[in-house]
C-alpha cells in the first residue's frame, strides 16, 4: 500500500470531517436530537450505478463463497425460532436493575449540581425503561439501514460471489428489523425515533456513490459496533427472550462484518494513497458519529433533562466511558487488518488514539469469529 505524500493532498481538519474542531464538544453532541417530523418515511438520494456482471463463475473468491455457503445454512425464522410467548415485565426488570445499583445508562456518574441529584426510585426506574426502549429502537433503525445498504451492495458490487453473499444478508437484515420491531411492540413500552447522529451517518453511507464506501460504513463500522453492543447486552440481560434474540442476531452479524473485511481487503490493496486517505477520514467520521449517538440524546430530551446536565452525567461517568470505548473492540482490529490504521503515516491510528480506542487494535478480527465460521443455524447448533 502506498504511503500518502502529505504535501500532495490537502489535510482535512476535524471541522471539515465532522463539523466541529473539538471532537468532545458536548454542546454540539447533545443539542443534536432526533425528533418525529410527522412523516412515516424519509427519502435519501442513492447515487450509485447498478452493476451487472457477466462473470457467473461461483467460487472464484473462495473465502466469500465459503461465507455464502455458511449463510445459506445459517438462516433462522424470527417468527417460529424465538419463544414469543415469554412474559416480559419491563418495569420489574428496570426496578431490579435500580435495586442492584444500575442507574440506567449512567452507573457511576457524579450527579452533584444536576437535576438528577434529587432523583428517587420512580425516576431511576423510569430512566431504565426509557433507556431500554431507546437502545432497542436504535438497534431496529440501524438494522433497517443495514437492510437498505446491503440491498445496495447487491446492486453495486461487481463480483458475483459478493452479490450472492449480500443477497443472504438482505434476508438476515429483514429478519433483524422484524424481531426488534416485534420485541419493541409486544414486550416493551414504546419506540424512539432514529438518533440524530445515527441518521447523519446512514445518510452519508447511502448517498455516497462509491460501492466500497457502503461496505466500509455499514459492514465495518456500523455492523462492527452493533456486534460489540449486542454482545454486551447479551451478557448483561437475564430476560430469556431478549437473550436468545440477541444471540441469534449476533451469529448473523459476525458473518456480515467478515464479509466486509474479506471484500475490502482485495480492493484496498489496489487503491492509491489519496483514495485510502478518503477511506480513513470516512472511518473516523463514522466512528465519531456512532460514539456520539450512544449518549442517548433523545432520552434526555424526552424526560426534560438539559443538555448541560445530560453531558455532565454521561461524559463524566468513568464506567460509561470505558463501556463506550469497548464498543470499538470489533472495529479497530478490522480497520487494522484492512491497512487503514497505519496508512498515511498512521493518521487513523492517531485519531483512534484521541478517541481512546486504539487499545483494541490487537483484538481478534471478525474473520476469525466462531460465528462467522460456524456451520448450521443457531437453532441447529443449540446456541443460547
Amino acid at each position: 500500500m502506498t504511503t500518502l505524500d502529505n504535501d500532495a493532498m490537502e489535510m482535512l481538519s476535524n471541522q471539515d470531517i465532522i463539523g466541529r474542531e473539538d471532537i468532545n464538544d458536548w454542546q454540539v453532541i447533545f443539542e443534536s436530537v432526533g425528533r418525529d417530523d410527522g412523516s412515516s418515511t424519509r427519502e435519501v438520494a442513492n447515487n450509485c450505478p447498478t452493476m451487472f456482471t457477466w462473470d457467473y463463475e461461483k467460487g472464484y473468491r473462495p473465502k466469500l463463497d465459503k461465507l455464502y455457503e455458511k449463510a445459506k445454512t445459517g438462516q433462522w425464522n424470527g417468527s417460529t425460532d424465538l419463544p414469543w410467548d415469554t412474559l416480559v415485565d419491563q418495569e420489574k426488570i428496570a426496578y431490579e436493575s435500580y435495586v442492584e445499583g444500575a442507574r440506567g445508562p449512567i452507573a457511576s456518574a457524579n450527579l452533584a449540581g444536576t437535576q438528577l441529584e434529587k432523583w428517587g426510585e420512580k425516576e431511576w426506574v423510569s430512566l431504565n425503561m426509557e433507556y431500554q426502549n431507546w437502545m432497542l429502537s436504535q438497534f431496529m433503525h440501524g438494522e433497517q439501514g443495514a437492510l437498505l445498504c446491503t440491498a445496495k451492495i447487491v446492486e453495486t458490487v461487481p463480483w458475483i460471489d459478493a452479490k450472492y453473499y449480500a443477497a443472504t444478508q438482505v434476508m438476515d437484515e429483514a429478519r433483524h428489523v422484524e424481531v426488534f420491531s416485534r420485541y419493541l411492540d409486544t414486550k416493551l413500552s414504546g419506540h424512539y425515533v432514529m438518533n440524530s447522529h445515527l441518521g447523519l451517518l446512514l445518510d452519508d453511507i447511502v448517498e455516497d456513490s462509491r460501492w466500497d464506501m457502503t461496505y466500509l460504513g455499514m459492514q465495518i463500522m456500523v455492523e462492527g459496533l452493533a456486534l460489540a453492543a449486542f454482545g454486551f447486552m447479551h451478557q448483561m440481560t437475564q430476560e430469556p427472550l431478549l437473550k436468545k434474540l440477541l444471540r441469534y442476531v449476533m451469529a448473523d452479524e459476525a458473518r456480515h462484518v467478515a464479509f466486509g473485511v474479506l471484500s475490502l481487503q482485495e480492493i484496498y490493496a489496489d487503491m492509491n494513497a489519496s483514495e485510502i486517505r478518503e477511506r480513513q477520514e470516512f472511518a473516523f467520521e463514522a466512528a465519531l458519529r456512532m460514539r456520539d449517538r450512544m449518549q442517548g440524546q433523545e432520552i434526555w430530551d424526552r424526560i426534560g433533562v438539559t443538555p448541560r446536565d445530560a453531558a455532565q452525567v454521561t461524559l463524566m461517568d468513568p464506567d460509561r466511558v470505558v463501556f463506550q470505548a469497548a464498543l470499538f473492540s470489533k472495529i479497530v482490529p478490522n480497520c487494522k487488518k484492512l491497512g487503514l490504521l497505519d496508512a498515511a503515516d498512521g493518521w487513523l491510528r492517531t485519531k483512534f488514539t484521541e478517541m481512546g480506542v486504539i487499545a483494541f487494535e490487537d483484538f481478534e478480527d471478525t474473520t476469525l469469529d466462531i460465528d462467522a465460521n460456524a456451520d448450521g443455524s443457531p437453532v441447529e447448533r443449540g446456541v443460547e
